[in-house]
């Protein structure tokens, strides 16, 4: 007589919604839709409606975690051999991988579909683009083949700012293309210094990312010139009439910031994850400032 192979017992259910929230990324979330309210205030030319903004907000969380729980499922091998990720859901066996895709296709479904019939159909068709080229470009084809991997990835980071300014106005003016470009230019540098930090864990993995491939000094220098190329995408928002004297003066001052922070980084690479949170700050002070100034 054979032993009998005993199912595993499923997780108690606050612990299974914990998973399946982990797989959404929730910080990425909220960074990603920072940039989106600013840019509908900017377009709206004041408040756009608490319902116009709660339905983009909803519709762009969806897409967003849908593409951050596609990008878990695809990730999950190398996301096993790296001790920063090792823990999450699907390396940890607490969600299949067949759930959880079913699961992230759902979300950006309802993703599109919500922003479709709450706010327009372009903002929808931006949003899953940005999913799909998240998805595609980045995770499947880039991340595991090219240095400049976040580089051309970091494009999608960037859509929220598109999808705020089509719901309010059905089109993207100028204004949404420089937020877009602040943020394009601020991932490199950005995600770069997280690699820094976790450079070991990225090359046991045999993942490119650039500390791996050129060594720590040479990402410090391409990250010191995506730095200064946000600070000057910064300062096109007041001629681009994306915020008055108040956005000029604070993308002049944040951008000092931002710039001393970098060369504090490239003298000491230890300061990595610091200048990491400092990047978060940045963003969120930057396009904070920009809602203040387009509300008033």
């Amino acid at each position: 007589m054979t032993d009998a192979v005993m199912p595993r017992p499923a997780a108690p259910m606050p612990d299974r919604v914990r998973a399946y929230v982990a797989l959404t990324k929730p910080r990425i979330v909220e960074l990603l839709l920072v940039t989106t309210v600013p840019s509908m205030i900017v377009a709206a030319e004041g408040w756009p409606g608490t319902a116009l903004v709660l339905a983009t907000v909803i519709g762009g969380t969806l897409s967003a975690a849908g593409a951050n729980v596609i990008n878990n499922v695809v990730d999950r091998d190398i996301d096993a051999l790296m001790h920063r990720t090792r823990r999450r859901p699907l390396p940890t066996a607490r969600v299949t991988p067949i759930a959880a895709l079913r699961f992230g296709v759902a979300l950006g479904v309802a993703g599109f579909v919500w922003l479709w019939l709450l706010t327009n159909l372009l903002a929808a068709t931006l949003a899953t683009a940005g999913l799909l080229f998240y998805v595609f470009v980045y995770t499947i084809y880039l991340k595991r083949r090219s240095p400049q991997n976040i580089v051309i990835g970091g494009a999608a980071g960037a859509v929220p700012s598109l999808v705020g300014w089509a719901a309010v106005t059905g089109t993207v003016g100028l204004p949404a293309w420089i937020m877009f470009a602040v943020v394009f230019f601020w991932t490199p540098p950005h995600f770069w210094a997280l690699a820094l930090r976790y450079r070991d864990d990225y090359a046991a993995a045999g993942i490119p990312m650039l500390p791996v491939v050129v060594g720590v000094e040479r990402t410090l220098e391409q990250s010191r010139w995506y730095a200064v190329a946000t600070v000057a995408a910064s300062l096109v928002l007041f001629p681009a009439r994306a915020g008055g004297l108040l956005v000029l003066g604070s993308a002049i001052g944040l951008g000092v910031a931002l710039l001393v922070a970098m060369q504090r980084l490239i003298r000491r690479p230890a300061y990595a994850m610091r200048f990491f949170g400092l990047t978060n700050l940045y963003l969120a002070a930057l396009f904070g400032v920009i809602a203040i100034d387009g509300l008033v």
